[in-house]
């Protein structure tokens, strides 16, 4: 399996108020081993930054000025995520960036969702971990993943980041026990099946006393 981490950095908030995409980064990984296969380009985008997006990146219209246009990394692009699996943190986001800038060259390009399959991990850590904080830096902090060299944002560094969260979050008993077994079969030990075993007995439930009742209410 395919699977591309993927995160951009943007001059703004919405696309439809003309903001652009000024870094895109793909981080290969095929059945759950990341690849050199790293894709990684700075854009100019033709208009300035707003200081909101510029504090958040850090990337300077000078810094930009050089770099190339949309329009001559698209084909690139379009061939390095064809046919993957999408990994972003909030895809709406990035999707409606990138999309939006396939549309303004005015050619026939899919949409994006029509040749990938989209995994949002803001989606799925929102399901795991509901009524918690689930920004990047905060699964980092609930994972244990080192994210200290990340002082500002950045579509390659978060995309790194991004994939070991991934691979936390998805690991599951199933990857734990599928490790076990290999260290195991590597060491010439016969891989363990475990039975559940029928019992067929009732469980006795043993209720509170009138004073062990009083004693609680009198604790709280």
């Amino acid at each position: 399996m395919r699977q591309i981490i993927l995160d951009t950095e943007t001059t703004g908030i919405h696309p439809k108020d003309g903001h652009r995409l000024i870094e895109i980064a793909g981080v290969e990984m095929i059945d759950r081993k990341l690849t050199d296969q790293h894709f990684h380009v700075y854009l100019n985008p033709e208009r300035e930054i707003e200081e909101g997006a510029f504090a958040v990146h850090g990337l300077s219209n000078h810094f930009l000025l050089d770099k190339p246009k949309f329009a001559e990394v698209a084909d690139d692009l379009m061939a390095y995520i064809k046919g993957a699996e999408l990994i972003i943190h909030n895809a709406p986001f990035d999707l409606g960036f990138m999309n939006h800038e396939f549309d303004l060259l005015g050619k026939d390009y899919p949409n994006i969702q029509a040749i990938c399959k989209i995994f949002d991990t803001l989606v799925f850590a929102r399901k795991k971990h509901p009524g918690q904080r689930n920004s990047l830096d905060a699964l980092c902090s609930r994972y244990e993943i080192d994210n200290s060299h990340r002082e500002l944002h950045g579509a390659l560094l978060d995309a790194k980041i991004l994939a070991e969260v991934y691979l936390a979050m998805t690991g599951g008993q199933k990857q734990l026990f599928a490790e076990e077994d290999e260290r195991g079969a590597e060491a010439g030990h016969a891989t363990v099946t475990i039975h559940r075993v029928a019992t067929g007995y009732c469980k006795k439930v043993v209720r509170p006393t009138a004073e062990e009742l009083e004693a609680h209410e009198r604790f709280f």
